[in-house]
């Protein structure tokens, strides 16, 4: 998507160099309508510049600094040097992944993908999510339920969250903890069994995360969560583990919860 304004002074903006004149270089902007930069000669790289074809090339994608704007005189002055390592790297990935969710876009929509329809999507992924990559991220992750804030009719959200489970690569992460159970009596067996089933959560799991309990070696049992970020995966973790010393508790058993195993069997 490109947008039809001007950026903002201090924004970083990625561009295309264009043309390469002796007192600086203009850039294309990537990500706005018709908006050309100009990179001063000073602003290319620290310290003397002898040739700028030995700093930038045409064709070439840069990640610029937006130095200052005119409007009026529709001059976008910028800098190439003002930018490090870090924040161009990680500001051609954020160019990339909304690259990514432009094709998804045109997966998910088709010949339906009218101008009126992309804006209304779009709108509506930027409003609620920040980028368009991040809304079908979302998308995979958490279906539906990710739009039920915007006003997104239920096809079209059926439509992307189909194309983004299809697409989306979701990253996530996995914790591990182990719970001790014990349970008294003849029926402890059973108890314990209980407990398990409980841990693992009844079928009231969310559909992104992956809850898994094994057996260890008596009375250790591992809880292994995956989920798509730490908070999630730490929170259902304890949950789990939450519900089946109350299980067990309930018969009179206990339940000990710790980081590392304890049993010598693998």
């Amino acid at each position: 998507m490109k947008f039809s304004g001007y950026p903002d002074p201090g924004d970083l903006v990625v561009g295309e160099v264009d043309e390469i004149e002796d007192f600086g270089v203009f850039v294309d902007l990537e990500e706005y309508e018709n908006k050309r930069g100009l990179v001063h000669v000073s602003e290319v790289a620290s310290g003397w510049i002898k040739n700028l074809r030995d700093h930038v090339n045409t064709g070439q994608i840069v990640v610029c600094k937006v130095l200052d704007v005119d409007e009026s005189s529709e001059q976008i002055d910028l800098s190439i040097k003002d930018v490090n390592d870090h924040q161009r790297s990680d500001r051609i990935q954020e160019w990339k992944a909304e690259q990514k969710a432009e094709k998804w876009m045109e997966l998910a929509f088709g010949e339906d993908l009218t101008d009126e329809k992309y804006a209304e999507v779009a709108n509506a992924f930027l409003d609620g999510f920040g980028t368009l990559y991040d809304g079908f991220e979302q998308a995979a992750i958490h279906g539906p339920e990710a739009f039920a804030s915007t006003d997104l009719s239920d096809e079209d959200v059926e439509t992307i969250v189909e194309t983004a489970r299809e697409n989306v690569s979701v990253p996530y992460v996995k914790v591990t903890g182990y719970v001790d159970l014990r349970a008294p009596g003849p029926e402890g067996v059973e108890d314990i069994r209980d407990a398990l089933e409980a841990a693992e959560g009844n079928g009231e799991v969310p559909d992104e995360v992956e809850l898994d309990v094994t057996y260890v070696g008596a009375p250790e049992y591992r809880v292994r969560v995956q989920a798509p970020n730490y908070k999630t995966a730490e929170s259902e973790l304890e949950h789990s583990v939450a519900r089946a010393r109350e299980a067990i508790e309930a018969v009179g058993g206990s339940a000990d919860f710790h980081r590392e195993r304890r049993s010598d069997d693998e």
